[in-house]
């Protein structure tokens, strides 16, 4: 059983309110993507969220989570779908992309930025280095939540 400080305590309660968030904004990114390359992509993402969403419950109540159990799978899982370069036609770029697909990646990738920032922040403040490992352990996967969709936007041309 692991004992918090109130610190500790707050920065769990902060960390728990992102992850409900992140689950239910990708939840609902999952319906409202127009591609279904992001629609999977979103909803893996949600998944993602919802462990680690487990894992800071499991802390707040006393107990260390298990971070080695499917650790890596989500690194393993391609993304369904093609990769859709631009076309040309009359020499002009054709947009491989829908605007609000656009701005459903560009708010998700803001929000894993922050969400990793948050982590980044909680590790250095705990006592107990299992914790920190439990901490790192999710900030690695939050970072590459934000490769993902990186790769998604670059893919599908939304950086041109």
């Amino acid at each position: 059983m692991i004992n918090l400080n109130t610190k500790e305590r707050y920065l769990l309660e902060d960390e728990k309110s992102q992850e409900e968030l992140c689950v239910s904004k990708y939840n609902e990114y999952a319906s409202r993507a127009n591609c279904n390359e992001l629609k999977n992509l979103f909803s893996s993402l949600a998944q993602k969220e919802q462990e680690h969403l487990d894992s800071i419950n499991q802390l707040l109540n006393g107990t260390i989570p298990n971070t080695n159990a499917g650790g890596g799978q989500s690194q393993n899982q391609q993304m369904g779908g093609s990769s859709s370069a631009p076309t040309m036609q009359n020499n002009t770029p054709v947009l491989s992309y829908d605007e609000n697909d656009k701005k459903l990646c560009q708010d998700s990738l803001a929000t894993e930025k922050y969400v990793s920032s948050t982590y980044n922040t909680a590790i250095f403040e705990f006592r107990d280095k299992n914790i920190r490992q439990v901490l790192n352990h999710i900030q690695k996967e939050e970072q590459e939540h934000g490769e993902k969709i990186y790769n998604y936007m670059n893919q599908h041309n939304m950086y041109n």
